[in-house]
């Protein structure tokens, strides 16, 4: 009987001397790796009207000099859209979906409308809970996200029709059942893995997405309207990010080979679920806590600093020498996100008893900024990303570490389904980069001569 271990052990060092690149060679064939050279600057790989970012402006010379970060759903700038909605007191989420993927803000009989469709579409097949989300749990929840939208497709006898009109229909069923699949994950998974009490909550088809997501994660089905108001930013601000951004140019590439909509929202799901993307989040609090844990005085900035440079420097936490949620691939001075969630972050704090862990937040944002300008050589400057706070809201809202990256996955449908439409309408031609090969010719040697 053959030692499977020992021979795949024995592969794992082919592997690593067979697939090891001499990285000195990007710069020989100007290649740029992650498709951003060094000033940041990313390669353009399409164009977008769904949303744009601005990080640096030009001066005279067309020098790129950084600015405040801005960040505009089909033009409109998302600080005015927040505005709009704190001043009507109401929640965004359909308004803003209907934006981005239909292009222009709704009057009150069409978003009427399309909150009644998308309340009415949240339903899943018959019995689909039972025999598919409660069956076979997972203590993955993307995992679970990924099985049920390739399972809805089988429900669905026009699964592989691209027809535009068949498309929205489909992206609207899956913009409508995300929550109720991702709470239904996590039930599943605190029920048979951690042992504890199964609650199977149906959502209201007059709710909001966000209050139903609050309504069927909890057990009492209560939540307060701040609660609520908070999480709806939440899903707003992590909706949309230009298509660049790893997910989002994952259900671009996949959607330009003409392939299915469940297979293309799958693809991107597998992207998000990466802990360098969607998963940043859970970092920051995992880093946060350990700070607190290692840190005497929680005031003392001095302290703090020094341990931030001992993160930086690989001696503690996870010893990446990385500081989570700060940081940006695009932004440099500053993330809108950020900036336009942290009052009500603060509000939130407030309610929740936890004004002095948000104090404690900040102080570890403005000396996380300090203490990066001075170990690291940056070409830009670097400023918390939204990451840094969301996990500190989902925790003040009572949601398990385990739904927060689905959590992202709810919102960042509705930009997938934007881009995905968005290929679909304009682009006939599948994308592929090019890859500059360094392969040696080598003569073949017959078996017996080797």
């Amino acid at each position: 009987m053959i030692d499977a271990k020992a021979i795949i052990g024995k592969y794992e060092e082919k592997c690593k001397s067979g697939y090891l690149l001499d990285t000195s060679l990007y710069e020989k064939y100007h290649v740029k790796r992650g498709l951003r050279d060094k000033s940041g600057q990313g390669v353009v790989a399409g164009i977008t009207n769904i949303s744009k970012i601005v990080s640096y402006k030009e001066d005279a010379d067309g020098k790129h000099i950084p600015c405040e970060g801005e960040l505009y759903y089909r033009g409109y700038s998302i600080n005015d859209l927040v505005k709009g909605l704190i001043v009507d007191d109401r929640f965004g989420f359909e308004e803003i979906a209907y934006l981005l993927l239909l292009g222009e803000l709704p009057d009150k009989d069409q978003l009427h409308e399309f909150e009644s469709l998308i309340g009415g579409m949240r339903k899943l097949p018959r019995n689909f809970t039972k025999d598919v989300i409660l069956k076979a749990p997972s203590k993955d929840m993307m995992m679970g996200l990924q099985r049920s939208v390739l399972t809805l497709a089988s429900y669905d006898r026009k699964f592989d029709d691209i027809s535009i009109n068949n498309v929205i229909k489909q992206c609207l069923y899956l913009i409508s059942v995300f929550p109720m699949l991702a709470v239904y994950s996590y039930q599943a998974y605190n029920h048979y893995i951690c042992d504890d009490s199964l609650y199977i909550h149906r959502p209201d088809e007059k709710l909001s997405t966000a209050q139903n997501f609050l309504r069927m994660l909890r057990p009492d089905k209560q939540f307060t309207d701040l609660e609520a108001s908070v999480l709806d930013l939440a899903l707003i601000l992590h909706m949309e990010h230009g298509g660049g951004n790893n997910s989002t140019f994952t259900t671009r590439v996949v959607t330009s080979s003409g392939t299915d909509t469940y297979s293309a929202i799958s693809a991107a799901l597998a992207s998000l679920k990466g802990p360098k993307h969607g998963g940043a989040n859970i970092k920051v609090v995992q880093m946060m806590r350990n700070i607190r844990e290692n840190v005497h005085d929680l005031k003392d900035e001095d302290e703090i600093y020094a341990y931030l440079l001992k993160i930086l420097r690989k001696e503690t936490f996870d010893h990446k020498g990385l500081i989570y949620g700060m940081g940006h691939a695009v932004y440099s001075l500053s993330d809108p996100r950020a900036q336009v969630f942290k009052e009500f972050i603060k509000r939130l704090s407030a309610s929740k008893g936890k004004s002095k862990l948000y104090d404690f937040y900040e102080r570890v944002e403005r000396l996380a900024t300090k203490a990066i300008a001075a170990e690291r050589a940056i070409y830009k400057g670097v400023s918390a990303n939204v990451d840094f706070y969301s996990g500190f809201v989902y925790n003040m809202l009572g949601i398990p570490s385990e739904l927060y990256t689905p959590m992202f996955a709810v919102a960042r449908i509705v930009g997938w389904s934007a881009h995905r439409l968005e290929e679909l309408v304009n682009a006939d031609k599948i994308i592929r980069p090019a890859y500059q090969d360094i392969v040696q010719i080598r003569r073949y040697e017959p078996l017996s001569e080797r």
